[in-house]
């Protein structure tokens, strides 16, 4: 379905090819998945989701923060984060979390990278983050302030991050 918007005005953009997943590990807050899906449907990106979740797919708080976006959102659900790396296959996949010492800017993305969160009270498991260090990041924080970033927006500076540097990978340098 084609939205139509009367403030609507195309901003030139590489967008990856193939296109960057996102993928929840079992999300708590409807409204913070459902501006997720937002985000995925804006960008392009694909969106994972791993049960157990908090809530179900036809929660209205979660619908409601998706608005009229749901029909544009590639989304998939997975039993288990391991089910997800056996269809999915990612070639490379990054595990965002507020234990990392190596910051999510540091990273060299790429067309086609998995980015992963982990639930909003509890953040990734530690199984998974001492399984695959090297692909563990974190978004710098004030940590005297705050504990952790909302997790909607937490995936939205990580997203942005990465199309920002595969785009400009695409562009030639003069």
């Amino acid at each position: 379905m084609q939205h139509t918007h009367t403030r609507k005005q195309e901003i030139y953009f590489n967008w990856p090819h193939p296109p960057l997943r996102v993928v929840l590990v079992e999300p708590q807050i409807p409204p913070n998945t459902g501006n997720v899906a937002r985000l995925c449907a804006a960008t392009g990106t694909l969106l994972h989701l791993i049960e157990p979740m908090g809530f179900r797919i036809s929660n209205a708080k979660l619908k409601r923060a998706g608005l009229d976006y749901w029909d544009s959102v590639v989304m998939a659900v997975h039993p288990s984060f391991e089910d997800f790396i056996r269809s999915a296959a990612p070639p490379r996949f990054f595990l965002f979390t507020t234990k990392a010492s190596r910051s999510h800017s540091s990273v060299n993305y790429q067309a086609g990278d998995t980015l992963v969160f982990g639930a909003e009270t509890r953040g990734l498991p530690d199984s998974l983050l001492e399984r695959h260090p090297d692909q563990v990041v974190g978004i710098p924080i004030r940590t005297d302030h705050v504990r952790s970033l909302n997790l909607s927006s937490a995936v939205a500076i990580a997203v942005y991050e990465a199309l920002r540097q595969i785009s400009e990978a695409k562009i030639p340098r003069k």
